[in-house]
This record gives structure tokens, C-alpha cells and sequence, in this order.
């Protein structure tokens, strides 16, 4: 599945509850069917093998997080091919979430080759040599779970949770998916028209299309600048063999985190990891982009007429990456203008933000300005954005709307926030970061989400470093990156 860029890169979460993900529930456990499951000789049926004796890891550091919010320690390891596993014990229920991470997103395109990590996560779905294509969902059907997977700018990402007798069957699956997927021809094809058809009926929303031209508008150089999904003359000139050499460079133990949560041993899970994934060629760590986005110097605008019925207005500005020390200043700054999010992208479709008090809500809102107004700041690898987005209300001029969502930035920027807006932020973004690791699943993502753009232990930290945010730190992040040379300015101007 795709996201594009901030608010159409996050859209995914939409779909899944709109119906491409069962939504997964400790009560939506069925019982196994009766008759086995054999494929390609693996009988999915039985228990797990009994584990390789000669299992070698390399330990890697763990951390104490004794911190509100914080996740338990995690079991970390590293196989001799370069795969890094991290597991989390949580004997609550009977379940267990896997999640297979690959260091690749839009960021590791380029010109000419846009969309090819999303594209290559579409073929990884279609079966491999050991696993034809029905039985993954049938495998997963058996152990009444659910499985998915979705790209962005950063990574790649695949999930099964099911009952904890299911673990070894969904290791097995994600070593075929990492090593022997097959790339058919006529599926490749098949897939280009699904894709195109997935990004033009993106283009046909006037707010989605905004924000790809925003973010592209906001970026000259950085590779973030392109739309997971990738630009239509790309994925048209794509060929069969260019998405099986871009598989083969970045699906490798290498290249890749796998994440364990729920109720396993972790010795006995790292055990069944290395039998099925210790086989696997290493690989290498593909080559990275090297390219910097120059500091903005000056406002930039774009204005979108087409037909319509409703203006939308964006502003986004360059933003710190999840590593600064200004990350989690700006995470605050974030709450207090638009609602405290949280971090977990797959956790968001739960509902939105508490807004009411949020200071762009009160004014552009409560002042009939707008009909709704939200904010998006992300755990990115990189510098990425902070997007502020408007829904015009109904009557109200564009420029109308634009000059009073800048003017309270602007004055943000001048004078900050009171310290009673922080701290309300604060607390409210901590509640959230808390909610949204109640599940397995989300707690798996979370970990993997963050190993991928900054380490697993910035997770552990982060509770404590937004409980460490004083007033005159959001003061100095709203005075640094709240500039109007740092903005870009965009809006749809209904036809």
C-alpha cells in the first residue's frame, strides 16, 4: 500500500480501516481449522521445528528504560548475516506480532526510478517460490490473524499477528518474502496498472494533491521531495527486471530488522529466527543518498486552481529529523498549535487529536475560518516537515483563511506560547504516546519504526525527553523554525 508526502504518505492508515486490513482484536481469535496446511513441503500445520543448537548470535546493547511511557527492555541480537532482531516478551494473551523491516522508502530513489520501493512491496504480496500467493492468507486465516504491509519515505514494512503457535509459520513467511519472491511478468504489469490507478485517483484530491505539490515545492534536492507512490512517468518507464534488481539490493538480512512482541520465550524465538532466516545470504548494506537539502532562504508559494468545491490551504515548514534535540521540543510545539498526535503511525486511525484547546484550532476553528485543522509532524530519518492543513469553511475566502493561519504563526513564532499551553501539550502527548502502545502490534511497530529512522533507544528516551521540555525550549524551536523564509505556502483554489 502506499502514503505519499505528510498528510497523503499517512493516508494508508485510512485504507487499512476502511477494509484492506482486518482490524486485529484479542476476541477475533478463531479456532484453527482441522485439516493441515502443506507448502511446498513445509507443514504449517505442526509445531515448530526444534531449535538449531548451533545458534550464534552477536548481543547487541539493550537499555533500562524505567521511564513513564516507556517501553520494557527489549532482547536484542544480530545473526551472522547482518539481520538485526529485537524481541519483547508480553505474556498478556496468547499472541504474537512479527514485523520485518527493510531500511528502503522513497528516500533511496531516484530521478527516473520514483516509486519503485512501494511497487517492489506490492510484488512482495504475490507469492514466492515456497509459498504461492493464496496460501500466505490462508496461512494466517488458520491462526485467525491478520497480515499487511505499507511503504514510506524511510522504510518498508511487513506485519502478521496471530496466536502464538503461528510464530514459526510467520518467521517462515517473512524468510521467503526477504530471499525468493518471484516476480512474474504478467503480475509486474498487472501491478503497474493498480498502482497508476492508485495515484491518479490520489491526484483527484484536491487536498492530497496539494500536498504532494507542497512537499515537492518545499524540497529541491533531498530525495523526500518525491511521493512514495512515485511519479507517473517513472512508473510507466519501470521495467520487470529494474523492481527484481532494486528486491534483490535492499531485501537482505543486511538491510533489515525483524520485531517480535507477545508471548515467546526470547531465547527460543532468536532460536527459531536463525533457522529460518540464518540460511539467507547477507547481502550488503545498499549505498544511501549523500544528498543534503540547502537551507531555505525565502518564502515559497504555489497556488492550485481546478475544479472543486472546497479550498484546502497548506503550510509546511523544514523540521528537525527524529535524532535532533529539537525533535522533541517541536513535537510539543506541534500539540499545542494543532492536538497531540502521538508517534505511531498505525496506531492513528483510532480517532484525532484532542484539538479544542489547541491554539490554531481556536483561531482559524472556533474563529470560522476553517472547518477543520490539523498539524502533521513525523519521526523521519532526515530533516522533514511540520505541515499545518486547513479546510476552508464554506464562504470563506482563501486568502482570508491564509493570512490568519499565518498571522498566528507568526505571532507563535514572536511572542511562544503561555507556559500553561506546554504544559497541557505535554501532558496530553505524553497520555498519547502511552495509548497508543497498548497492543502488540502497535508496540511492534513502534519499536521497528524507530530503529529505522533513529534507534529503538530514541523510543526508550522519548518519554522523558518531552517531560524534560521547558517553555523556553518550544519558545526556541517556534522561534527557528517557524520563519516565513523557512515556510512553503500552498493552497486549492476551487475552480
Amino acid at each position: 500500500m502506499t502514503a505519499g508526502s505528510v498528510v497523503w504518505r499517512l493516508a494508508f492508515i485510512g485504507k487499512l480501516v476502511r477494509g484492506r486490513l482486518r482490524v486485529f482484536f484479542q476476541s477475533d481469535i478463531r479456532k484453527s481449522r482441522d485439516r493441515p496446511i502443506v507448502v511446498h513441503g513445509i507443514d504449517a500445520s505442526g509445531p515448530a521445528a526444534a531449535p538449531d543448537p548451533t545458534c550464534i548470535m552477536r548481543a547487541v546493547s539493550t537499555e533500562d528504560p524505567a521511564r513513564e511511557g516507556a517501553l520494557p527492555v527489549l532482547r536484542a541480537a544480530v545473526l551472522d548475516n547482518g539481520l538485526k532482531v529485537l524481541v519483547q516478551e508480553a505474556h498478556t494473551a496468547p499472541l504474537v506480532s512479527v514485523w520485518c523491516w527493510y531500511r528502503v522508502g522513497s528516500k533511496d530513489e531516484s530521478p527516473g526510478f520514483t516509486g519503485a520501493s512501494h511497487w517492489v512491496e506490492h510484488m512482495n504480496f504475490k507469492g514466492t517460490a515456497g509459498i504461492p500467493a493464496d496460501a500466505f492468507t490462508e496461512l494466517i486465516d488458520r491462526f485467525g490473524g491478520f497480515w499487511n504491509g505499507y511503504t514510506w519515505i524511510d522504510q518498508t514494512t511487513y506485519v502478521e499477528t496471530a496466536t502464538k503457535d503461528a510464530l514459526d509459520q510467520m518467521l517462515c513467511m517473512e524468510a521467503e518474502r526477504m530471499d525468493r519472491c518471484l516476480y512474474d511478468a504478467a503480475a509486474c504489469e498487472s501491478e503497474r496498472t493498480v498502482i497508476i490507478s492508485e495515484l491518479q485517483g490520489g491526484e483527484n484530491d484536491p487536498d492530497q494533491l496539494l500536498d504532494i505539490e507542497v512537499t515537492a515545492t518545499a524540497f529541491k534536492t533531498h530525495a523526500y521531495r518525491h511521493p512514495t507512490i512515485g511519479w507517473i512517468g517513472d512508473l510507466r518507464a519501470m521495467s520487470r527486471d529494474d523492481l527484481y534488481g532494486y528486491y534483490r539490493r535492499h531485501y537482505t538480512p543486511a538491510n533489515a530488522t525483524l520485531v517480535i512482541v507477545g508471548d515467546v520465550d526470547a531465547d527460543d524465538a532468536l532460536r527459531q529466527v536463525e533457522r529460518r532466516f540464518g540460511v539467507i545470504a547477507p547481502g550488503t548494506e545498499p549505498p544511501r543518498g549523500r544528498t543534503r537539502e540547502p537551507e531555505q532562504t525565502g518564502e515559497r508559494r504555489l497556488e492550485i486552481v481546478r475544479e472543486g468545491t472546497t479550498g484546502y490551504l497548506k503550510v509546511a515548514f523544514h523540521a528537525p529529523a527524529a535524532t535532533d534535540a529539537d525533535f522533541a521540543p517541536m513535537l510539543v510545539l506541534d500539540a499545542a498549535l494543532t492536538g497531540a498526535k502521538g508517534l505511531n503511525l498505525w496506531a492513528s486511525f483510532r480517532g484525532p487529536a484532542p484539538q479544542r484547546r489547541a491554539r490554531l484550532y481556536r483561531v482559524l476553528v472556533d474563529g470560522g475560518h476553517a472547518s477543520a485543522v490539523s498539524g502533521a509532524f513525523v519521526a523521519t530519518a532526515h530533516p522533514f516537515l511540520f505541515m499545518v492543513s486547513a479546510t476552508a469553511q464554506a464562504g470563506t475566502p482563501l486568502d482570508v483563511l491564509r493570512d490568519a493561519a499565518l498571522a498566528e504563526l507568526d505571532d507563535v513564532r514572536t511572542n511562544s506560547l503561555r507556559d500553561t499551553e506546554v504544559e497541557r501539550a505535554k501532558r496530553q502527548l505524553r497520555a498519547r504516546l502511552v495509548l497508543e502502545n497498548d497492543s502488540i502490534t502497535n508496540i511492534g511497530h513502534q519499536i521497528g519504526f524507530f530503529e529505522t529512522v533513529a534507534g529503538a533507544g530514541v523510543l526508550q528516551e522519548l518519554p522523558g525527553r518531552i517531560a524534560a521540555v521547558a517553555p523556553d525550549d518550544v519558545a526556541r524551536v517556534a522561534a527557528r523554525y517557524l520563519r516565513a523564509s523557512n515556510r512553503t505556502v500552498g493552497w486549492f483554489q476551487p475552480a
